[in-house]
């Protein structure tokens, strides 16, 4: 069942059209990936399924029925623009955005006290909003999105600001709330995320959906039969209808390289003509990074 769906959204500013028929479809429980260079139009769709704003056209459909009003509360934003309120001491602001979020002032208290616990940061309690690193008030910003535990969460570039040991730490609360069977829309450009989260992603380009699919079938889908090898000796040389070397390099008596295979050859058959003259250390295929992939597809010619 897909948990948000969107179906032919239009979005234009004046003679701007940002979005232009733009669906997509969120299954229930999973992490996806809403990608697409600046200005494609990811951030006008995440206002729309937010209800910050109203398509022209199209429709937003939430748990298999049209979006309305109330919708709002089973949704956690975190906005690119973080405008948390800086003369706020950071316990009164969380508590502050859980009461807008529908919590119970005492519900809200508790659950602050314990998300400001579970991120090593009560000390931090009683200051301003203002003394806190970027990466300190991106914590404050997550904490404000899950706090009323919606069933929809929505980042947008969550992992801008945070250091590689707090980046890990978000990563693994997300990981945490798809456990528990939340959907999450993660918007960015952290490509590596993408890998290590993402179930599903669409790539916007221009307006329009160019891409979509599950992360691992689209990384097979650009597949460039590309392998890695390790033999042992030092040293590879063969002449092959089946592949073509494409670099290597020796170390420690065994030689690593990297193989093209043609179109027509089959796996088994390209490792049993190696194995013929060489002890096969490892093999294993290259598939195309998603950064890789967000190039190419975002740099192919459009048609008109």
């Amino acid at each position: 069942m897909f948990y948000i769906e969107t179906q032919d959204i239009v979005k234009q500013y004046g003679n701007h059209t940002a979005l232009n028929g733009v669906s997509i479809q969120v299954p229930k429980g999973c992490i996806y990936g809403l990608l697409g260079p600046n200005g494609a139009g990811k951030s006008s769709l995440i206002r729309i399924i937010n209800r910050i704003t109203a398509p022209d056209e199209g429709k937003v459909f939430m748990n298999g029925r049209e979006s309305i009003a109330d919708d709002i509360f089973q949704i956690g934003y975190m906005p690119e623009e973080r405008g948390l309120y800086k003369k706020m001491k950071v316990g009164e602001h969380i508590i502050f955005l859980a009461r807008l979020r529908g919590l119970p002032a005492e519900e809200a208290r508790k659950k602050a006290n314990y998300w400001l616990k579970k991120f090593d940061i009560l000390s931090w309690e009683n200051k301003k909003v203002e003394e806190l690193s970027k990466g300190m008030q991106q914590k404050i910003q997550f904490i404000a999105t899950v706090i009323h535990e919606p069933e929809l969460y929505i980042l947008d570039e969550p992992f801008s600001g945070f250091d590689p040991v707090n980046a890990e730490l978000l990563k693994n609360e997300l990981l945490e709330l798809k456990a528990k069977g939340k959907t999450i829309i993660l918007s960015t450009h952290n490509m590596e995320s993408v890998e290590e989260l993402c179930d599903e992603i669409s790539l916007i380009d221009k307006s329009k959906v160019v891409l979509h699919g599950n992360v691992k079938e689209i990384r097979a889908r650009y597949r460039k039969y590309i392998f890695k090898l390790q033999v042992a000796g030092d040293g590879f040389e063969m002449e092959s209808g089946h592949f073509s070397i494409l670099s290597q390099s020796v170390s420690n008596n065994s030689t690593d390289v990297r193989i093209q295979r043609t179109d027509e050859a089959s796996n088994s058959a390209l490792i049993q003509e190696v194995a013929k003259k060489y002890e096969v250390i490892s093999f294993e295929e290259e598939l195309p990074s998603m950064n890789d992939i967000f190039i190419q597809v975002v740099s192919k010619p459009k048609e008109k």
